[in-house]
């Protein structure tokens, strides 16, 4: 895949058009007010039919789950996956939307990816098919705001080795304490994914990694309101307090101890969910600040002449084209993936992610630079873009964190 398809590029008009009518003119109201993005994410949703798609999407899922359930309570031979079409496009209807709106407002991809995706896919990884059931499909349409709870104040990279969230058996119930932090959508979320070790009077360090669903409203938990940050405005961020939080083991994914659930590998399979989707999520910023600098470039005057024919200027501008075609090459790479029904390793997807955080982060500040003191203002967008992309260096893994994985896997080939 070198290019969009034509059925693709008309999906990608259609989402500009959305952008430019729904969210474009209110900018200002989600990035400086305290207006939350979902009621504008939920149209989008519901004027593309990507509601109705997602429900379909789960429903034929969860059909051949209990296929091929029925059929090993029954000793026959379970049914064949379902092949995938080749052209990708689930995985493009899915992209198309993240590039764009993080050509706009990146914080509203943040928002929308933590609830239907990342919370969504710990419950769809690993949960029971009534689990599955009982909380995926709100989540997919965004009907339901989800939040995955993993970071501590005192963890951040060291995600695991420094948890300090329990969980504890009393009687048929466990009970949850513990406090997270830097939660997107933690705020608003009406369900959440609770990541935390089993206490059983053993050492931290030795405690099984168990995940929990916790729902809005729920004796003893608490939600803080919006942290202030320097940037992803338009992503609600905030603290969630479990202050013995009493939930039934329906509430603990997989609905099993066993750490191969919605534990450690639950958690790491979805961190590379996230790292996969930054790549997309840089291409939106990349290309808006590309197609704002040119623009600039041209309109710019200085010395006489416009600021494009100067040649300091044009390298600038060569090397934001040079990180926007590698950038899509790993997005439509993603792409060709998904339609193949494969999947990358932590590696691949750590890889993607320093390299495409990295470019859009170097991207952005060199647009703010090429703008001068105006791009230093917040009228002109650059300086909202740059802010927004230096998180994609922190989340979902630092880029010291993709490294590690990187050359870890490297060294054991």
């Amino acid at each position: 895949m070198f290019e969009w398809t034509d059925e693709q590029e008309m999906v990608r008009g259609a989402v500009r058009q959305f952008i430019d009518k729904e969210i474009r003119p209110r900018i200002d109201e989600f990035e400086h007010g305290d207006t939350p993005p979902y009621d504008v994410l939920r149209k989008l949703f519901r004027d593309f039919g990507m509601d109705v798609a997602a429900r379909d999407r789960f429903a034929k899922q969860i059909a051949f789950e209990k296929a091929v359930a029925d059929a090993v309570a029954k000793g026959e031979t379970p049914p064949e996956k379902p092949k995938r079409d080749g052209d990708g496009g689930a995985s493009s209807l899915t992209l198309i939307p993240i590039i764009e709106l993080c050509r706009v407002c990146p914080g509203m991809v943040t928002a929308m990816g933590v609830s239907m995706g990342l919370t969504s896919a710990a419950i769809n990884a690993k949960g029971t098919i009534a689990q599955k059931e009982r909380w995926v499909p709100d989540l997919l349409t965004m009907d339901k705001i989800g939040a995955w709870a993993i970071t501590e104040p005192n963890s951040g990279s060291d995600a695991f080795g420094s948890m300090r969230a329990t969980a504890r058996r009393d009687g048929n119930e466990y009970v949850l304490k513990g406090s997270k932090t830097f939660i997107t959508n933690g705020p608003y979320a009406d369900t959440i994914v609770f990541i935390c070790k089993l206490d059983e009077g053993n050492e931290p360090a030795q405690r099984k990694i168990l995940s929990f669903v916790v729902d809005k409203g729920t004796p003893g938990l608490e939600q803080s309101k919006p942290l202030r940050k320097m940037g992803m405005h338009s992503s609600p961020t905030g603290e969630l307090f479990f202050d013995d939080v009493r939930v039934g083991p329906d509430r603990l994914i997989g609905e099993t101890e066993d750490v191969g659930a919605g534990g450690r590998e639950g958690a790491k399979a979805t961190f590379m969910q996230e790292r996969s989707g930054v790549a997309a999520m840089a291409l939106g910023i990349i290309e808006e600040c590309l197609d704002l600098s040119v623009a600039y470039a041209k309109d710019r005057v200085q010395f006489g002449k416009p600021i494009g024919e100067f040649q300091l200027i044009q390298d600038k501008l060569a090397r934001m084209e040079v990180a926007r075609l590698n950038v899509e090459n790993l997005v439509f790479r993603t792409v060709e993936l998904s339609a193949a029904g494969r999947t990358m390793t932590l590696a691949e997807a750590s890889a993607m992610k320093l390299y495409s955080a990295r470019a859009a982060t170097e991207v952005a500040l060199e647009a703010v630079q090429l703008f001068g003191g105006n791009g230093y203002m917040s009228e002109f967008r650059v300086e909202q873009l740059a802010r927004d992309a230096k998180v994609l260096q922190i989340y979902a893994g630092t880029d010291e964190i993709q490294i590690t994985h990187i050359a870890k896997d490297l060294l054991r080939r």
